[in-house]
């Protein structure tokens, strides 16, 4: 059974600094390419950041600069680093693992950014 569980959310200041993180179990996870999406109320799932399972990556421009994603291959673990956070970055964050077209979702956390 497939689980992904992600934590570090929660409510933080403008400017401020969060860490994601996403444990998975049920799969080999360094053959799998590893994802943060994000939804906002009102709005489309849109992808975040991806890491590759050579650990290549790339991000959305709105995040690029800001957020870091990396991945612990021993321990399963997918982490998305978020710095400088701005209001418009509130959303349920969520992990994800794919290949081949065949993806995995968590239950996702909440983040949001506001004084």
């Amino acid at each position: 059974q497939v689980q992904l569980v992600e934590s570090g959310g929660g409510l933080v200041q403008p400017g401020g600094s969060l860490r994601l993180s996403c444990a998975a179990s049920g799969i080999i996870f360094h053959i799998y390419t590893m994802a943060w999406y994000r939804q906002a109320p009102g709005k489309q799932r849109e992808l975040v950041a991806r890491i590759g399972s050579n650990g290549r990556h790339n991000y959305a421009d709105v995040v690029k600069g800001r957020f870091t994603i990396s991945r612990d291959n021993a321990k399963n673990i997918v982490y998305l680093q978020m710095n400088s956070l701005k209001p418009e970055d509130t959303a349920v964050y969520y992990c994800n693992a794919d290949i081949s077209g065949t993806g995995y979702w968590g239950q996702g956390t909440q983040v949001t950014v506001s004084s």
